[in-house]
């Protein structure tokens, strides 16, 4: 039974642990270093895909994590991440990937707010109204 300061030890560890697998260069690390070809890892792999529950997701701060924590489920990916160019690949198209939502957030956000009726002004009081 783990108490409750080494179960928010772990919680931290795991957070700051998932996290990092959102950055491809260190997943090419984590490759070239054969922890992707080992099974208690890869079991450790499956373990996390709890954060995927809204309850723990809501604490991710690069949601993109997960992508990559579903992605190393699968034999070929985590072969592939040893090649360099494969992780180029995936860094620039996260890259991409930010910059489009970027400029599509911001057209978004521009529409809806054209959407909006303007506000109307309140009616005003006193000697202002009468002059």
């Amino acid at each position: 039974m783990e108490t409750e300061e080494q179960a928010r030890n772990r919680f931290q560890s795991e957070l700051e642990f998932i996290q990092c697998l959102a950055n491809p260069n260190y997943l090419n690390f984590l490759a070239q270093r054969g922890f992707l070809r080992e099974k208690p890892f890869i079991n450790y792999l499956k373990y996390l895909l709890y954060w995927k529950e809204p309850e723990y997701a809501k604490f991710l701060k690069y949601p993109h994590c997960l992508h990559m924590l579903e992605l190393l489920q699968y034999e070929h990916f985590r072969k592939e991440l040893v090649n360099a160019q494969c992780t180029k690949f995936i860094d620039e198209q996260q890259l991409l990937h930010w910059q489009h939502y970027s400029r599509k957030r911001t057209r978004l956000q521009q529409a809806l707010a054209e959407q909006q009726p303007p506000q109307q002004q309140p009616p005003q009081h006193g000697n202002a109204a009468t002059k």
